[in-house]
């Protein structure tokens, strides 16, 4: 907050040193008269340009757009009207600038505090709402995913719940729990390819035998879902190579390779892979 008010402060201070001078001293030349209209066209012709800009862009509706270029026009029209020579520096414009000049002094901080309150981020002025939230603690985790665990033991029913504490689980290398969650939303796992790979997967790393048995099964259902999905085509290839049928392993990966990053470092494995089971036949 205190930095706010400095800048806010500063700004306000350069603001009047540029307006309220002219103001409290009555002075406008004709020179200077003349230099802003020059200017005052020129931002009239730049805010032409951007309602067209947002016109055809379609972010401003056609109403809104001829309303504004009226409302431009008509304050146009305005500034080329011919200056009334009584309008020039006089005792008593003079002393109705000091006036002005006055009001605004006062009012700018106040209107500004009422612009921010209305417009501005409030919350931005106070520290503990913009400092970033604490990392959560392994032990935190472990309490959250606990508690989603005994929630799914009162709803077992809640096949969504039964996926997320899956995916909590494998994330957390828990294998064998990860399988058995993924087993008990089994229903939602049949219907998606990524489910099933990932449910593939899961079982092969909590048996640590491999992709021979329910993994290769998993992942060949999902390749009949989709018979280009990634994850399974390389677990499909991978559980073929594990069962000596190098032909099929090698129509599998090399299905996979166009999806592949080219020099990345599974196209490198997946090529290498290829060459060996060919080399195999």
């Amino acid at each position: 907050m205190t930095l706010f008010a400095i800048f806010a402060a500063l700004l306000l201070a350069l603001v009047a040193a540029f307006i309220l001078p002219p103001l409290w001293l009555g002075i406008r030349s004709n020179d200077q008269m003349a230099n802003r209209k020059v200017a005052n066209l020129a931002i009239f012709r730049d805010q032409l340009a951007e309602l067209e800009r947002e016109n055809n862009a379609g972010t401003l509706a056609e109403s809104e757009f001829e309303s504004a270029r009226l409302e431009l026009q008509r304050r146009l029209l305005e500034e080329v009207e011919p200056e009334d020579a009584a309008a020039l520096a006089t005792p008593a414009i003079a002393g109705s600038s000091r006036k002005t000049a006055v009001a605004l002094l006062v009012l700018m901080p106040i209107l500004a505090l009422i612009g921010y309150a209305l417009l501005g981020n409030t919350k931005a002025l106070d520290p503990t709402q913009t400092a970033a939230p604490p990392q959560m603690t392994a032990e935190q985790i472990d309490g959250m995913v606990a508690k989603l665990a005994e929630r799914m033991q009162a709803n077992p029913d809640d096949m969504k719940g039964w996926l997320m504490l899956a995916r909590s689980y494998k994330t957390m290398g828990r294998y064998e729990e990860a399988a058995q969650a993924y087993g008990k939303a089994e229903k939602l796992v049949n219907e998606d390819p990524d489910l099933l790979a990932s449910y593939a997967e899961t079982l092969a790393m909590a048996n640590g035998k491999g992709l021979q048995g329910k993994p290769r099964e998993l992942a060949l259902r999902a390749l009949k879902l989709d018979a280009k999905h990634p994850h399974s085509l390389f677990l499909a290839g991978a559980a073929a190579l594990e069962a000596g049928d190098n032909k099929q392993g090698i129509a599998y990966w090399e299905t996979l390779l166009p999806d592949v990053e080219p020099g990345s470092e599974i196209d490198q494995m997946l090529r290498s892979g290829i060459e060996k089971m060919k080399q195999g036949q």
